[in-house]
């Protein structure tokens, strides 16, 4: 079976299991931060293992299930975790589910994450949009054919050679600026710098990450954008810096302080995506 038909075959499986539903905007939650999933009115709960073909997560914080229904009044389809490339999956399953939610017909996506804060100004908790990304992982998702065909009555994955341009949205980062300050909060624009990981980053490639204009560093959600991107989605990038970067904090760093520091601000981070769920699910049915 060719990569097209697994994906195929696993959306259809979660079309069957939302009945009625048909959400226009997907989110991805990062490590720790998966309160917003709890938040879904009249849940429909799909755990990883039982969708065909689809990746298992195998990191803390990361529940490894997919949660749909309406929050913030809007329907919505919720990954509550995520797969990494160094957790040894290929880079066509650590696309995978970005894939299956395409062809289930989303026309937007929140991508958030857990990120380090390269630039001296940020503090521990804070919440930054994602203005646009370095690609240092070593790989691009896209490499590869080219599948001609889509379901669901679309044409394709995507063209080939497409434009990056605005890879994060100006209109709905301009949206989500405008959601946090009726929460009280103020959220400001960073570059993210993707690399594969496992191993935090040592002082020197700080240095230079910073010299390469980035602001916060990660292990994840490019290969989610460019794949998103390739398939004509909208993205909206959301990190939550959830620890300083090597050399800019006097402790080691670890994982458990990533996943602490990602629980503390969740519930802030989950209210401000249900008010973005109703605003950004209204933008785009308008235009369906």
């Amino acid at each position: 079976m060719s990569y097209f038909e697994d994906v195929k075959k696993a959306a259809q499986y979660v079309r069957a299991r939302l009945g009625r539903l048909e959400p226009h905007l997907g989110i991805v939650l990062g490590s720790g931060l998966g309160a917003a999933a709890e938040s879904v009115m009249n849940p429909v709960v799909i755990p990883y293992e039982d969708i065909p073909n689809f990746p298992r997560s195998t990191v803390e914080g990361h529940s490894g299930r997919l949660v749909a229904g309406t929050l913030g009044g809007a329907p919505v389809v919720v990954m509550q975790g995520r797969v990494h490339y160094y957790e040894g999956h290929r880079p066509e399953a650590v696309i995978f589910p970005m894939r299956v939610l395409g062809t289930l017909g989303i026309r937007a996506v929140i991508l958030t994450n857990a990120a380090g804060g390269i630039s001296e100004k940020y503090r521990i908790g804070q919440l930054v949009l994602i203005a646009d990304h370095i690609n240092l992982m070593g790989w691009n998702p896209l490499v590869g054919p080219n599948e001609a065909q889509f379901a669901f009555g679309r044409k394709g994955f995507g063209l080939r050679f497409f434009d990056m341009t605005e890879a994060y949205s100006k209109r709905l980062r301009e949206l989500a600026v405008r959601a946090a300050a009726l929460e009280g909060e103020k959220l400001d624009e960073g570059v993210y710098l993707a690399v594969s990981g496992p191993s935090f980053e040592t002082p020197a490639e700080i240095k230079a990450f910073r010299t390469m204009g980035a602001t916060l560093v990660g292990m994840s959600t490019v290969p989610e954008t460019i794949v998103a991107r390739h398939m004509g989605v909208e993205v909206l990038g959301i990190s939550c810096v959830t620890n300083l970067a090597s050399g800019l904090n006097e402790t080691p760093l670890s994982h458990a302080e990533v996943f602490e520091a990602g629980r503390q601000v969740e519930r802030k981070l989950a209210d401000l995506l249900e008010r973005l769920a109703m605003w950004m699910s209204a933008l785009v049915d308008t235009e369906s």
